[in-house]
């Protein structure tokens, strides 16, 4: 069965000095075939998936704990890690200071 509603991990980064500030602008990291804005056009690639995608939405699923590599993927977002970043749609830190 399907579920009706689907929880989804979002992955986002400030160029804020200080993250805790409410002036902060959080920016997301979009993946490719993960859902995200709502403009974009659904992904189709049957019948296979791009496996990070297809490991976001079962880390969804459950703990950061359960789902170490979850934190080493944010490591290599904030190192900027060009092999990580080529994994994604976008990077909205693309020829800016990291995250």
């Amino acid at each position: 069965s399907i579920t009706k509603e689907r929880t989804e991990v979002i992955l986002q980064g400030t160029s804020s000095l200080d993250p805790n500030d409410p002036t902060a602008v959080w920016e997301e990291f979009e993946f490719k075939c993960k859902p995200g804005d709502l403009r974009r056009r659904p992904c189709l690639i049957s019948p296979y998936h791009y496996r990070l995608d297809w490991l976001m939405w079962f880390a969804a699923f459950q703990t950061y704990e359960q789902n170490e590599w979850i934190i080493h993927l944010a490591g290599k977002l904030l190192a900027q890690e060009q092999e990580t970043l080529s994994l994604l749609a976008t990077n909205p830190f693309a020829g800016r200071h990291p995250p």
